[in-house]
C-alpha cells in the first residue's frame, strides 16, 4: 500500500488548534502499519470521551469542543480516521472500505486500552466509529450521536421511512454525483460555502485561517484519495453489511445512555436520530438534542450543547 505524510509544518500555528500530536500504528492490509494521529487531552486518568470525525474533515472540527471536556475533567482522545488530518493517506482510492476503516479505528480503542469511555460521533464518525464501538462495547459506558447514521441491513425500511422527513432526500445523491467527478477538492472553501446539497450553516462564516486549518492535511489533490471516495463507500458492500448489522445486533439491546443532538437543517442525515430514539432502548428518556437551524457540521454551530449532552451521557 503506497501511502503519503502530509508534512508537519502544514499543521503550525492553526487557528484555534493549540493540540500536539500523538500517533498510534494500525495495520497496513500489505503487511506493514499506517502512523494514525489523535488528539490526546485532559487528565490521563480522567473519564475518557472519543470523539470521531467525518468527511471531509479531520480533528479540527472538535477544536471547540475540546477544552470544555477538559475542564470537566475528561480525558479526550480525537483521531484522525487514515486518510484524513495528520494520520497517513493512503493514495489509491481502492485503499479505502468501511471494513478496514472500523480495524482501523478498533485498533486505536485497544491500543489506548480505553475503558469506560463516552462514544461522540458525527456523519462518517458516526458509521465507522458506532461500528467499531458497538465491536468493542464492554469498553464503552455511553453514546451520544449528532448528525449521525448507522444502517441497518435487517430493516432498511426504517431508514428509509425516516428519510421521508429529510427537507431535501437528494441531497446525498447530488453530493455523490459531484465529488465522483473531482480529482481535487479544495476542501475549507468548500465547506465554507456549502457542499453540493449540504447547507454551510455557520460555517458560511468561517475566518480565512480556519479554511487554512481544514486544507491543512491536503496540500494536494494526490492526499485526497480518502476524501475524494469516502461518499462512495456509503454504498455498501457485503462486508460493510455484515459489520452493520453485527452492530445494531449489539445496538438493539443496549441499555446504556444513547442521546442524539441533531441539526434538523441537515437534509443528509438531520432525520435519522428518530431511528436511534424508536430502537435503541439506552435512548428512551434520555434529554434529546434538537437544533432547528442547525446543519450537518453540528459541532461548529453548538459546540457548548454538544458538550452538555456528551456530560450528561457520561455521568
Amino acid at each position: 500500500m503506497k501511502t503519503l505524510r502530509t508534512p508537519d509544518k502544514r499543521f503550525e500555528n492553526l487557528e484555534e488548534y493549540p493540540f500536539e500530536p500523538h500517533y498510534v500504528e494500525v495495520d497496513d492490509p500489505d503487511g506493514g502499519h499506517l502512523r494514525m494521529h489523535y488528539v490526546d487531552e485532559g487528565p490521563a486518568d480522567g473519564p475518557p470521551v472519543l470523539l470521531l470525525h467525518g468527511e471531509p474533515t479531520w480533528s479540527y472540527l472538535y477544536r471547540k469542543m475540546i477544552p470544555g471536556l477538559v475542564s470537566a475533567g475528561h480525558r479526550v482522545i480525537a483521531p484522525d480516521q487514515i486518510g484524513f488530518g495528520r494520520s497517513d493517506k493512503p493514495t489509491e482510492k481502492t485503499d479505502y472500505t468501511v471494513a478496514r476503516h472500523v480495524g482501523w479505528i478498533r485498533q486505536c480503542i485497544t491500543s489506548l486500552d480505553l475503558r469506560e469511555c463516552t462514544f461522540f460521533g458525527q456523519d462518517w464518525g458516526s458509521l465507522i466509529g458506532l461500528t467499531a464501538v458497538l465491536h468493542e462495547e464492554e469498553r464503552f459506558r455511553a453514546i451520544v450521536a449528532a448528525n449521525a447514521a448507522l444502517p441497518d441491513p435487517s430493516h432498511f425500511d426504517r431508514m428509509l421511512s425516516a428519510q421521508k422527513n429529510s427537507p431535501d432526500p437528494g441531497a446525498f445523491q447530488r453530493w455523490q454525483e459531484w465529488i465522483a467527478d473531482r480529482e481535487e477538492m479544495a476542501v475549507g472553501r468548500e465547506l465554507r460555502q456549502g457542499l453540493v446539497g449540504i447547507p454551510a450553516g455557520a460555517m458560511s462564516g468561517m475566518t480565512d485561517g480556519e479554511v487554512a486549518a481544514y486544507d491543512a492535511p491536503f496540500p494536494d489533490g494526490r492526499y485526497q484519495a480518502g476524501v475524494l471516495v469516502f461518499p462512495s463507500l456509503a454504498d455498501p458492500t457485503p462486508d460493510a453489511i455484515a459489520l452493520y448489522d453485527a452492530a445494531w445486533r449489539v445496538l438493539e439491546k443496549w441499555e446504556k445512555p444513547f442521546v442524539t443532538a441533531y441539526g434538523k437543517a441537515d437534509p443528509v442525515l438531520g432525520y435519522f436520530d428518530v431511528v436511534f430514539q424508536e430502537h435503541v432502548p439506552g435512548a428512551t428518556g434520555q434529554p434529546h438534542r434538537v437544533f432547528p437551524e442547525g446543519t450537518h457540521f453540528i459541532q461548529e454551530e453548538e459546540p457548548e450543547a454538544l458538550v452538555d449532552a456528551i456530560l450528561h451521557a457520561a455521568s
